[in-house]
């Protein structure tokens, strides 16, 4: 809702919009019913094709990845700290579910133990909420963190363009991404040419989408047009009948309520289990290393990507409404262990999703509800069209969402930000895609440290933040000395963070001696977090530094 304030002069009209901010609960649900439920649906056009292409990638069985969205509607949404956020199965965290599957065996004895090495992770992520370190995303350095999303985006397509061409999966199994990188000539060379033909075309309608200018038309999912055009060519080259492919080339759903009842096809016969628990711990103290490892990258990761998206779309959103972040960390690992225990991936706010419903007009949580809601009704009412999607489609998808993620732009904007940073981009990149995520990442780490010491950083700084506020009236002023970096900058955030709203506030990094991008591009992001509560910020005194690269938080050294 919006009210119209008119301030007038002699000479000037001014008008200004100011917006109400959205009710809550209940109350907000029959305000905003209309809006919610609109963008509900539209977003779970998106989030089902996605999240069985997710599955399937993640070598779950394929209806547990729309199990987990269902969960990340219907339950999380309550408990959330962030308003418009969608909660799901992400492309991001495919990487790590597939290799916790393989890890502890394979099929489903491996589905079952990743799914003990999830609910672990989910119950960290409670804690990690409760004792309020959500801001531990602040940590990592901004360079590291967009070479693992690149990397991500890598081991994503080397495995789905096999699946385009119609190779059979059991040919990928066991290979790692620089190995199915190099099958690609010869899966091009045995491709089948219907399966391919409607893989290509549909990966052509998701790249022509992005050329699309018309709002109305972009308010449409382009993965909705996807399985428009996919599910009739399927039917036309009639491919589930394809004796080369046709038992792999079409989705498998299965009953949600064979799912429930934890039923399992052994033999070509169903055996049903007796409850829909289908979590299992055993055989861990035989991979308790692995276990240990992928429950790690589970919380770890999962909760940075989380956060992340929920600070952006706190940007996006336009009554500048701010999450909770440690709640909403508690609510994503609530509905973690609940996906888990049932047998579904692991969940994060999912930013393709969650930008989308803000796009779409969503004003409340319900509008994840909702999206929660019409994907347990198609999976009740509508397996049977579910299941005429070509698998190749998915695959289509997913190896567009994977280009997203290692974008050239990723690469052309690290190189602008500065040489260091694109080499800290392209080392946690490579050994994310050569070794796992874990190591990749701590070697990003390690090398930002390298540099900023190289800088002239003082080990004494690394993780002391100094800073002195002043205040007068309404004006803040907060001094910085010393360094201004990202292993230091949780100390700052705490200094800042706590000042009250509405003041003009001046940020002082003149006496700073090396102030790093990750440090940098944090404070840009307080003065804008700032500015939108009423407030005004002026960042100060880093413009006396040399530069390392073009971009305006490069990594600044004294002169």
């Amino acid at each position: 809702m919006e009210t119209t304030e008119v301030i007038t002069d002699k000479k000037t009209k001014v008008v200004k919009t100011k917006r109400e901010i959205p009710l809550d609960g209940i109350a907000g649900m029959k305000q905003n019913i209309g809006s919610d439920f609109m963008s509900g649906l539209l977003v779970s056009l998106l989030a089902l094709p996605l999240s069985l292409g997710i599955a399937k990638a993640s070598d779950f069985p394929a209806i547990y990845g729309l199990v987990t969205a269902i969960i990340g509607g219907l339950v999380v949404a309550f408990f959330a700290g962030s308003r418009l956020t969608i909660k799901g199965p992400a492309a991001g965290l495919i990487v790590i579910a597939s290799g916790a599957v393989a890890a502890f065996g394979g099929g489903d004895m491996g589905w079952h133990m990743a799914l003990g090495a999830i609910v672990v992770a989910g119950l960290l992520q409670i804690l990690f909420g409760i004792f309020k370190i959500g801001s531990l995303s602040d940590f990592f350095p901004g360079a590291a963190i967009h070479g693992m999303l690149a990397a991500i985006g890598l081991i994503i397509i080397s495995k789905q363009i096999h699946n385009l061409l119609g190779i059979n999966p059991s040919e990928l199994k066991g290979k790692s991404p620089i190995e199915l990188y190099k099958m690609v000539p010869e899966s091009l060379m045995h491709e089948n040419a219907h399966i391919t033909e409607i893989g290509i075309a549909c990966l052509v309608i998701l790249i022509a989408f992005t050329y699309v200018k018309n709002k109305a038309i972009k308010k449409i999912p382009a993965p909705l047009i996807v399985l428009i055009v996919a599910i009739p060519f399927g039917i036309m080259m009639d491919i589930k009948h394809d004796g080369a492919v046709q038992n792999f080339a079409m989705v498998k759903v299965g009953s949600i309520l064979d799912a429930i009842r934890g039923t399992e096809i052994k033999d070509g016969q169903k055996v049903f289990n007796t409850h829909a628990i289908n979590v299992s711990f055993d055989g861990i103290k035989e991979h308790m290393p692995d276990f240990i490892q992928y429950v790690i990258l589970f919380a770890l990761i999962g909760s940075i990507e989380s956060l992340l998206t929920a600070k952006a779309i706190d940007n996006l959103d336009p009554y500048k409404r701010k999450s909770n972040f440690n709640k909403d960390l508690t609510a994503v690992g609530i509905g973690n262990t609940l996906s888990g225990i049932l047998g579904g991936l692991p969940m994060i706010s999912e930013v393709a999703r969650s930008s989308a419903n803000v796009s779409n007009g969503a004003k409340t949580r319900w509008a994840n509800f909702f999206h929660g809601v019409v994907l347990l009704v198609a999976l009740l009412l509508g397996v049977s069209v579910i299941e005429m999607i070509p698998n190749t489609a998915l695959a289509a998808m997913l190896v567009f969402v994977g280009f997203r993620l290692a974008h050239p732009r990723e690469f052309m904007h690290m190189w602008h930000v500065g040489k260091e940073q694109f080499l800290i981009f392209i080392v946690t990149a490579i050994m994310c895609v050569a070794t796992d995520l874990l190591i990749g990442v701590g070697s990003g780490i390690l090398l930002e440290f390298i540099f900023n010491l190289i800088n002239g950083a003082s080990i004494a700084n690394l993780f002391k933040s100094r800073a002195e506020i002043n205040a007068n009236g309404n004006t803040v002023t907060v001094k910085v000395s010393g360094d201004a970096l990202f292993s230091n900058f949780l100390g700052l955030k705490k200094k800042i963070y706590t000042i009250d709203k509405g003041n003009q506030v001046t940020v002082d990094l003149s006496a700073c001696k090396v102030i790093d991008h990750t440090s940098l591009q944090s404070l840009k992001d307080f003065k804008i977090q700032y500015e939108n509560d009423g407030g005004s910020v002026v960042l100060t005194g880093y413009e006396l530094h040399s530069p390392k690269g073009h971009d305006d938080t490069s990594t600044r050294v004294k002169k």
